[in-house]
This record gives C-alpha cells, structure tokens and sequence, in this order.
C-alpha cells in the first residue's frame, strides 16, 4: 500500500514542493511505496481520449488503495482537487496528514474560535495536522544579498515541514481493518452552501423534497466549530444524498470534501454550479470545474428547478 501525496497541481513551486516531499518520503520507505499525481499519472505527455476523466480515473483508483494520504494545503483558498482527495481518503477511514507553511489562523466572526484551516472541517478530518509557520534560520547567509538570504530562510522552512511530515507518517499506527461506513438512516438531503455566496444563496433554502428533510451545516456558526463540523460530516454521510453549492473561484472546501466523501462511499452527489468559468489545458477537454470535483459528482446542476428536479427524481 501507498502513501498518496496531494497537492495543488497547476504552478510548477507547488509540483516542485510536493516532489521534495514524496523524494525524501520515497528515501524512508521507497519509491513504490509513494505515489504522486501528475507525476505518476504522467500527466504532461498522458494521451486518453478524455485526458480528464482518465486522470481522475486514475487518481480515483489508487485511492481506494493507500496507507495514509498527505496533503499539503495553505491560504485561504485550498486546493478544490486536494480537498476533494482529503475527504475521499476520510470517509474511508484512511490517516490524513495536513502539512502546511502558512502562518494565517482562520475564524468566521473577528472575535470567534480559530482553526488552522478556512473551513474547520479540514481541521476536524485531520489525522495530524504538521504545520510550519515561521520562517527557518539559516546559519550560513550567501552573502551576495538581503533577497537570496530570504530565499534561504525560506528553503530551511520548507525543509523543515517536508522532515516535520516524514516523521508524522512514519509514526502513524499500523493500518487497522477497513472502516465501516457510517449507516444511512431515515431519509434527509444534506445541503452545503458555498461560504462565497453566504448569505444571499443559501442552498438549503433551495432544497424541496418531496419525501426527504433538508439539513445543513451548523460549523459556520458554532461556538466550537471543530466539533460541529464533525457533527456535519456525519449528518451527510449519513445522508440519502448530497447536493454542495459549488459557487466560487474554485469548488469550496467544504463541498469538495463533501464530493470526496460521496464518491468514496457510493452516495449520490450533485453540484450547485448556476455560473461557472473554464480551465483549459493542452490535450484535456475544458473543466467546468477542478477535474476531481466535475467528474466526482453525479451531476452538475444549473438552477434550482434542477437542484429540486435531481433530488425528487
């Protein structure tokens, strides 16, 4: 079994980050032991006649397959596929390890509980969370100037995590029995807006079932947010099926973890996605969306004539 190294793919720093990580990862335990996406799906010269879903493909069938799954995740937007990643590895009850340099705490109001993370569902899903935020020392300056020596302070800090990260998943415990997925009972739609569109678009106020209850988060409110969103993550993976609100600059992180845990555990899913920009990469079809969140779902809705169509279908 594998250690899967997640990452924002699309600036060659973060490829060049994640590849320190799974190197001196691949030095503990060796190479095969580590796999690393656009690398090891060999994305740049990969031939498919749907690049994209064939890289989801890809990345999907070696998560169902791995020992733990590292992400590296920073800022206030994290990385839409990684997230999706994250919570797809969680709700099979695989270790995750959030690695992060950023030195942000999070809250939803300005004198509210922080969190490491924009959304504490990240926080609440973490396994452990090795986190890295001052900038390192270094005791030998290059003397050329005050630019390349930051550089170097900046060098001993990524360092330091990748090390700090190795350590933390050579001392996860042994791998236990596959984790039960949670039962589903009675019959509710969880609805997860998009922080973005808060207030004005609720989803769950979108939501009409005819045979079904509509809930939502209560994390964005909570007076102990971590808690609630484990409260969450249970209350829609416990759910009939799950409809994110999808809306923003990329998929938020609470609905591409939500997405991630559908698609890992056989729920339906849908998007919420009333706009929507397109990326476009040599050979691959335009997305819509983060490859992981557009082929992840059941469905990407446009207004909510069809968020009420696809729920009551």
């Amino acid at each position: 079994m594998t250690y899967y190294v997640a990452h924002r793919l699309f600036a060659a720093h973060d490829r060049a980050l994640a590849a320190e990580l799974a190197h001196h990862l691949a030095r503990k335990l060796g190479e095969d032991h580590v796999f690393l996406p656009f690398c090891d799906t060999d994305e740049e010269d990969l031939v498919a006649d749907v690049k994209g879903r064939r890289l989801f493909e890809l990345d999907r069938e070696r998560l169902g397959r791995i020992r733990a799954l590292i992400a590296i995740v920073h800022g206030p937007s994290p990385d839409d596929g990684v997230c999706m990643e994250i919570g797809y590895a969680a709700a099979r009850g695989v270790p995750v390890i959030l690695l992060t340099t950023d030195f942000q705490d999070y809250s939803a109001t300005l004198t509210g509980p922080r969190t490491h993370f924009p959304d504490p569902l990240l926080d609440a899903l973490a396994t452990r969370i090795v986190r890295v935020p001052r900038l390192g020392t270094t005791t030998q300056p290059s003397g050329t100037s005050r630019f390349a020596d930051f550089a170097l302070r900046n060098q001993a800090q990524v360092h330091q995590a990748v090390e700090a990260c190795v350590d933390a998943a050579l001392q996860l415990p042994a791998p236990a029995a596959d984790t039960a997925v949670p039962g589903r009972t009675g019959s509710t739609v969880y609805a997860e807006p998009s922080p973005y569109t808060l207030p004005h678009h609720p989803l769950p106020g979108l939501v009409r079932c005819r045979h079904a209850t509509a809930i939502g988060p209560t994390r964005f409110v909570a007076a102990e947010p971590v808690t609630a969103a484990r409260h969450d993550w249970a209350a829609a993976l416990g759910s009939t099926c799950i409809v994110v609100d999808a809306s923003g600059p990329e998929a938020p992180p609470g609905a591409a973890l939500l997405i991630g845990a559908a698609c890992a555990t056989g729920t339906p899913v849908a998007a919420y996605l009333p706009h929507s920009t397109y990326t476009h990469a040599a050979g691959r079809e335009p997305n819509c969306r983060n490859l992981m969140i557009q082929y992840g779902v059941d469905a990407i809705l446009r207004s909510p004539e069809e968020v009420t169509a696809w729920i009551n279908g």
